[in-house]
C-alpha cells in the first residue's frame, strides 16, 4: 500500500499511518518519502513494515555511505540528513516528556556533534569461532546474529578499516592455538593522546597471551592490549578479572583538559568531543561554589566528578563498579582533587550520605528504581542535572522528581550519536520552594 511517512521514531523506524489510521512503523523510511510499503507483522493497532519501493524520495534522504548500512544495528540513520535527525531527536525527547512524564516542557534546541562520522572512541565487535572459522562483525539489525564487517566509519578515519585487521590476527591465533574462546573484541581509540587499546573479552582457560599481544598490536598500532575475563553469558559482562598482555592495562584520554585512565570493563562516553560540551554544560548549569557540598550519582570514572572537586567545597562521588572505582580514585589523585568515593548501590547507600546543595546523575539506560528517586529528592539539593541516554526513562523519572517538590527549568538533547535514534539529554531540576 501506499504511504507517505510523517517522522523517525526513538529506535529508528519512520513513522506512516495507513488508510485506516493504524500507525505503521517503515524500517528505512526518511519523513517526506512517498512509499509503497508491505506490512510484514500486524500488531492490532500498528503495523510494522518494509519498503517495497520508494515512489517519491523525500529531499531530506541522502545517500549512506557505508557498504553496510540496512544490515548492520549500528546504525539506522545513514539514509537522513543530519537537520532531519537533529529535529527528530528533539522531538522525541519533547513526545516522551509529554506522553510519559504528562510535563509540558519547551526542549531546547539539540547540541550537536563536531563530526557525523569518525566520531567514536570505542567500537566492540561480535566474535563468533564455529566450524566455519573465526568470524568478526557486528550484529545484524533486528536480530543478534552477526554481520562480519571489514570497516566501521564511525571509528576514526585511521582506524575505520580495524575489524579486518583485527579478524585477521584472531584468526592467525586461532591457527596456531586452536578455539580462543572470544565473546567480542572492542578497540579504543582516544582523540587527544595517542593511545588505542584492544579488549578481548573472553571465557577463562588458557590462552596465548604473548602471541595475542604482538598479533592484535602490529594489527592495529594498539599501544595497549587486554584480556578481560567474563563467566556465565558474555552479554551479562560477568567480569572476574583483566589480564594486561601488552601496556599500562588501561586507556588514557583527556576530558576537558582532566587526564583519565580508563580500564576496559569501565563506561566512558563514546564521543569525546561531545563528552566534553557535555561536561561544560552541567557545569555551567549547576554553577558550583566552594561552600557547595556536591553529590555525583553513578560516576564512573569521573567525568563530572573531577571537575566538581576542582570548584566544589566537597564532592561525593557514588559509583557501584569495582573497576570504574579504581579508575575513579586513580583520576582523583592524577588531577590532584579530593572526592569522597562512596562504593556501592545508589539505592542502598544515597539514604545514609546526608543533605547535598547540588546534585549529578548519569544512570544507566534504566534510570532510577523508587528507592533511588526517594533518597534523591530527600537530599535537598536545590538543583539536580540529570544526564539521560533514554528518553522514556527520564521522562517518568522527571515525572516522580515534579511530584516530589522540583520543577524542569530546562532539558537539552545531546547529539552524542550521529546516524543513530540515540540521543544524550541534560534536565535541569530546580527545588519548587526556592
Amino acid at each position: 500500500m501506499r504511504v507517505s511517512v510523517e517522522s523517525l521514531a526513538h529506535g529508528g523506524d519512520a513513522v506512516a499511518r495507513l488508510d485506516d489510521g493504524r500507525v505503521a512503523f517503515v524500517r528505512g523510511g526518511c519523513p517526506g518519502d512517498v512509499l509503497e510499503i508491505e506490512i510484514i507483522a500486524d500488531h492490532g493497532s500498528r503495523v510494522d513494515a518494509m519498503i517495497a519501493s520508494v515512489l517519491d524520495p523525500s529531499p531530506d534522504r541522502v545517500k549512506p555511505p557505508c557498504l553496510y548500512f540496512g544490515r548492520c544495528g549500528g546504525c539506522q540513520w545513514q539514509h537522513v540528513s543530519a537537520e532531519v535527525q537533529h529535529a527528530a531527536k528533539t522531538r522525541n525527547v519533547s513526545d516522551a516528556l509529554a506522553r510519559i512524564g504528562k510535563l509540558d516542557v519547551a526542549v531546547s534546541p539539540i547540541v550537536s556533534s563536531s563530526s557525523d562520522y569518525g566520531y567514536r572512541n570505542k567500537v566492540e565487535f561480535v566474535v563468533e569461532e564455529s566450524d566455519r572459522g573465526l568470524q568478526l562483525g557486528l550484529h545484524r539489525r533486528g536480530d543478534t546474529t552477526l554481520l562480519p564487517v571489514l570497516s566501521c566509519l564511525l571509528l576514526p578515519r585511521q582506524l575505520q578499516k580495524a575489524p579486518h585487521a583485527l579478524a585477521g590476527a584472531l584468526r592467525y591465533l586461532a591457527g596456531r592455538h586452536g578455539p580462543l574462546g572470544v565473546h567480542r573484541v572492542g578497540i579504543r581509540v582516544a582523540r587527544h593522546t595517542t593511545d588505542v587499546e584492544v579488549a578481548l573479552w573472553t571465557s577463562p582457560g588458557h590462552f596465548p597471551r604473548q602471541m595475542a599481544a604482538k598479533a592484535l598490536a602490529d594489527a592495529v598500532g594498539a599501544s595497549g592490549v587486554v584480556r578481560v575475563l567474563v563467566k556465565g553469558p558474555p552479554n551479562q559482562r560477568n567480569v572476574t578479572g583483566v589480564e594486561v598482555l601488552k601496556g599500562r592495562g588501561n586507556w588514557r584520554e583527556t576530558l576537558g583538559g582532566n587526564r583519565m585512565a580508563i580500564s576496559a570493563p569501565s563506561f566512558f562516553q563514546v564521543n569525546t568531543h561531545a563528552a566534553e560540551a557535555l561536561v561544560d554544560h552541567v557545569i555551567e548549569a549547576l554553577s558550583p561554589g566552594e561552600n557547595d557540598r556536591v553529590l555525583d550519582l553513578y560516576s564512573g570514572a569521573g567525568t563530572f566528578t573531577l571537575p566538581l572537586a576542582a570548584r566544589a567545597g566537597e564532592v561525593v562521588a557514588v559509583e557501584g563498579s569495582r573497576h570504574a572505582l579504581a579508575d575513579l580514585r586513580r583520576n582523583l589523585e592524577s588531577a590532584q582533587v579530593y572526592a569522597d568515593v562512596v562504593g556501592g548501590d545508589v539505592s542502598r547507600e544515597l539514604p545514609a550520605l546526608g543533605t547535598f546543595d547540588l546534585a549529578v546523575l548519569d544512570p544507566p539506560r534504566s534510570g532510577l528504581d523508587r528507592e533511588a528517586r526517594t533518597a534523591l529528592t530527600g537530599t535537598g539539593a536545590r538543583t539536580i542535572a540529570y544526564v539521560s541516554c533514554d528518553p522514556a526513562t527520564l521522562a517518568r523519572d522527571a515525572r516522580e522528581l515534579c511530584a516530589s517538590g522540583y520543577r524542569i527549568a530546562r532539558v537539552t538533547p545531546h547529539d552524542l550519536f550521529p546516524q543513530t535514534y540515540h540521543v544524550e539529554s541534560v534536565a535541569i531540576f530546580e527545588r519548587d520552594d526556592l
